[in-house]
């Protein structure tokens, strides 16, 4: 990465202001999954061990819709992120303005603070810079740790940058090095496993990996697509039939890299209560059925390419994995890549749906590098520039 890091800058006496990704999930009060919090705290001890005046942190959480909502409201993460970092974390309700700078003002040497929400002010996302230019006012310097959200040009992502020295911290570093190093020199063969519900949420990744993988495996509500431009009966399966003509013109393109699904799992509604059978494709889905998860036959073909990889990206389940009786798919891949990561293959898991199936199976340690974003690594697949990257200083 040609970017500055922490390790590049002098942090100490500094008021440190840090844009870390906090979008956890908050039920009744309390954080559900602490995973994106855990992965900020290497920085944030990395910081303190360079003796700043203080270290000022932001984050967005979820989608509040125009203002203040306190159902997003970031103040449950403050003492989860205490308890992991060993370290009084104090909370401001103010993001910016008087008083969250009096909260700041407030702090011991080497305190920690956390702000409101970035996103109650609704010009966060059209990276405002009269916003951007009140949360410089609270850093000496601005440190981006982030990669969930450096996609995005936001006031906190990229508006911030305008105002203050900014560099990257060691979560963004190692998530860029992890992408882009294994995009521009994979060891082979390379071999990517794309799920999820949409082809056209991905028609430009597939395109950038077609020139760059030796196989595509693709599953999830994606496959049907493909599936039905093949001429496949897929019952009430969901397919995008907007981008049925585009399925069948990069299936021409791939030159046999991408592989399909040849049995699946079906239900007769989407529901874990459902009744269900496993069909071949070929013999296709009856009327009032649905594909909701890839078979037996396509887990064993799957798994015998990944066998023999030596980088593997993964990014989208393999079926609806949240219900029980179609997630054997999604949990047959995450074994498989945790089983050639032990053997030294080199394992990259997409944030989002993915990432979380990885975490419920309870193979994370087993794989090489679970990424904290699902849209940024993706567009870093697609060969994007991420915003918030490209802000950041050069080295």
């Amino acid at each position: 990465m040609n970017k500055q890091t922490i390790r590049d800058v002098v942090l100490k006496g500094k008021r440190v202001l840090v844009r870390v990704d906090f979008n956890v999930p908050i039920e009744s009060g309390q954080v559900s999954d602490d995973t994106r919090v855990r992965a900020a705290v290497p920085t944030l001890q990395a910081i303190l061990a360079q003796q700043p005046r203080c270290v000022v942190l932001m984050s967005h959480l979820g989608r509040p819709k125009g203002g203040p909502d306190p159902k997003y409201s970031l103040a449950p993460v403050a003492p989860v992120l205490a308890t992991l970092l060993g370290h009084e974390v104090a909370f401001s309700a103010a993001t910016v303005g008087p008083e969250a700078e009096a909260a700041e003002a407030a702090l011991p040497p080497a305190g920690v603070l956390l702000l409101e929400n970035t996103r109650f002010f609704p010009t966060e996302e059209k990276n405002d810079l009269d916003l951007a230019k009140q949360m410089a006012a609270l850093g000496d310097i601005f440190v981006n740790d982030a990669f969930g959200s450096a996609h995005r040009a936001h006031s906190s992502t990229v508006g911030v940058t305008e105002y203050l020295p900014s560099v990257a911290g060691l979560l963004m570093e190692k998530e860029i090095n992890y992408l882009a190093s294994t995009l521009e020199s994979p060891e082979k063969p390379f071999v990517a496993v794309l799920g999820g519900a949409k082809v056209s949420d991905k028609i430009a990744v597939i395109e950038s990996l077609l020139g760059k993988v030796d196989k595509l495996l693709i599953g999830g509500g994606m496959a049907n697509t493909f599936l039905k431009a093949q001429g496949f009966a897929l019952g009430n399966s969901l397919v995008e039939e907007g981008s049925v003509e585009l399925a069948r013109e990069l299936l021409a393109k791939a030159g046999g890299k991408i592989e399909l699904p040849s049995d699946g799992v079906i239900g007769d509604k989407f529901d874990a209560a459902a009744n269900t059978q496993t069909v071949a494709v070929a013999a296709g889905v009856p009327e009032g059925w649905a594909l909701y998860d890839i078979g037996p036959d396509t887990v064993a073909a799957f798994n015998a390419i990944l066998a023999t990889a030596k980088t593997v990206v993964w990014n989208g389940p393999m079926g609806v994995f949240e219900l029980a009786p179609f997630a054997a798919g999604t949990f047959a891949v995450a074994h498989e890549l945790a089983a050639i990561t032990r053997t030294g293959a080199i394992t990259i898991v997409g944030g989002g749906d993915s990432a979380a199936a990885i975490e419920e199976a309870g193979l994370a340690s087993q794989i090489t590098h679970l990424s904290t974003g699902g849209g940024a690594s993706l567009e870093m697949l697609e060969g994007k520039t991420l915003p918030g990257v490209a802000a950041l200083l050069d080295k």
